[in-house]
């Protein structure tokens, strides 16, 4: 017999998850050096306007996940401060604006562990018992425990937000997908430091059909939530 066809969802790609313990919010890289005032990006001279954007967006989801008792995973992107798991070339690429990784910030040292710049900004900081997973690259999952702790987790669909949605956040989204997780992104409670990159990646997450997941919203999400029951 032909193996059955999954029920499709308005909001998952595919079937539903089973229970509301299969479910896990991920927030990516919500970190003082790319959302605040006085971070890397800032310092930079590029705009922050648009990382901060979103924090109110993703509260609102974070307040709802933490309520249904679904899992929440926060990442943050940085690297041991000896810089041995920096890459020669991922440092060169920072440098060309002129203030690189492992450099002295206002913040500290930009993108080090431990360093007040790396920090998640206060409106998102995890509570106790929520998984925190520090990557020194830009999806979740590279040389980290993530795919691991989602397992032992029992999770098999994940929710994504964070920042930003032309690198990190689509790196770990496409992750997701080639880990066979079952993966949505919320595109409100997503941005990049450029609007046009950011509407731009949307679009190529949204084709046909979405390639890697399901492009959603905050009202897609928190009806999803209530119909896990």
């Amino acid at each position: 017999m032909p193996a059955e066809t999954p029920m499709t969802s308005p909001f998952w790609p595919g079937a539903a998850p089973k229970s509301r313990g299969a479910v896990a919010l991920v927030v990516i890289d919500m970190q003082v050096d790319f959302c605040a005032p006085g971070g890397w990006i800032d310092q930079l001279g590029e705009d922050v306007s648009a990382t901060r954007a979103v924090i109110p967006a993703i509260a609102r989801v974070l307040g709802a996940a933490r309520e249904a008792g679904i899992h929440v995973v926060h990442t943050r992107e940085g690297h041991q401060p000896d810089l041995s798991d920096l890459p020669a070339n991922k440092q060169w690429r920072t440098r060309v604006h002129g203030l690189g990784i492992g450099d002295a910030g206002r913040d500290g040292r930009i993108l080090v562990r431990g360093e007040p710049g790396f920090e998640i900004v206060p409106e998102l900081a995890p509570v106790a018992g929520e998984l925190v997973i520090d990557k020194p690259g830009k999806s979740g999952f590279h040389a980290t425990t993530l795919e691991d702790d989602l397992h032992r987790l029992g999770v098999t669909h994940l929710v994504i937000t964070g920042v930003t949605s032309d690198c990190c956040v689509q790196s770990t989204f496409r992750d997701a997908f080639e880990r066979g997780f079952a993966a949505a992104v919320l595109e409100d409670c997503t941005a990049a430091v450029e609007l046009p990159n950011h509407a731009a990646t949307i679009e190529i997450l949204k084709a046909d059909g979405g390639r890697w997941g399901r492009v959603s919203d905050t009202r897609g999400f928190l009806a999803a939530l209530e119909a896990l029951g």
